[in-house]
């Protein structure tokens, strides 16, 4: 009886040895002694212990980071350049298979062909096309490695370039030419704006003058013609005065004039007769 309690307990322990789960993040391949033996999905999995094993591989999307590296450019400087590849494993079992079996170490040698196709197109561009030109550079690199990584069973899906960097003292002095440029549009800009105000404010004092101007020749012509008016008045006046002057007189010496509507005109004297009074 102890044997068999001994017996089911060894089947027990081989029974949960054997047990594998595989995450939904997963494929395995399970070998059995060396040689692959099937696919394994999402799940629950048993393998025969010691005889077979397991190989989980991660099929989400990874980045590797290609590490910075100087590149001697076309130009003879050296770029410090850095960038960032993301991939992923195929989830059909052949490409699972050909990524464990078909290269060592998939992330490794990714980030050692990203570096050496970096250094291969660098090389033929001056800086400031490397600088330029860095989505060429990113779809160039892209399409080399996927050409060279078919086999792998992986997807190259994006590639990044962080950063080309010039050498510090080339950096400095690609800053002082970037500051005297920006110092010379801000003096640029100034000057358009000191002319702009300086023609705003003529245009000003035009207006204002020939405003001033149309206002003195408003205010003479109304003074002319309150000089006229006034003119105008005084000699009708002295015209009436003159009428006034010339009844007087004719009154006083008992002569007759005529009066007509216009007013009494002394130059028409119809006669001077004396008034003889009557006696009664």
């Amino acid at each position: 009886m102890a044997y068999l309690y001994i017996i089911l307990g060894f089947i027990l322990v081989i029974f949960f040895a054997g047990i594998r789960i595989v995450r939904p993040t997963q494929k395995g391949l399970i070998e059995r002694l060396g040689k692959y033996n099937r696919f394994a999905n999402p799940g629950f999995h048993w393998i025969i212990p010691i005889i077979e094993r397991m190989l989980k591989v991660n099929i989400t999307e990874k980045l590797v980071d290609v590490e910075k590296q100087e590149i001697i450019t076309k130009d003879k400087l050296n770029a410090v350049v850095d960038a960032q590849v993301y991939f992923k494993v195929k989830q059909e079992e052949e490409s699972v298979k050909n990524s464990q079996y078909n290269v060592y170490d998939v992330e490794n040698q990714i980030v050692n062909l990203a570096r050496t196709t970096l250094r291969n197109i660098i090389g033929t561009m001056n800086l400031t096309d490397a600088n330029s030109k860095r989505d060429a550079i990113n779809s160039e690199l892209m399409v080399t490695l996927i050409k060279e990584t078919k086999n792998w069973g992986i997807a190259v899906v994006r590639t990044e370039l962080k950063e080309i960097n010039p050498p510090k003292d080339v950096q400095e002095v690609m800053n002082s030419v970037v500051i005297a440029e920006n110092q010379k549009i801000a003096a640029l800009d100034f000057a358009t704006a000191t002319e702009t105000k300086a023609d705003g404010s003529r245009r000003a004092a035009i207006k204002e003058a020939e405003g001033k101007r149309q206002a003195a020749i408003l205010e003479a012509e109304g003074k002319a013609k309150a000089f006229e008016l006034i003119n105008k008045s005084f000699v009708g006046n002295a015209q009436l005065l003159k009428q006034y002057e010339m009844t007087q007189a004719s009154l006083e010496s008992n002569s007759k004039i005529i009066i007509t509507k216009e007013g009494i005109n002394p130059q028409i004297i119809i006669g001077a007769l004396p008034v003889v009074k009557k006696n009664k």
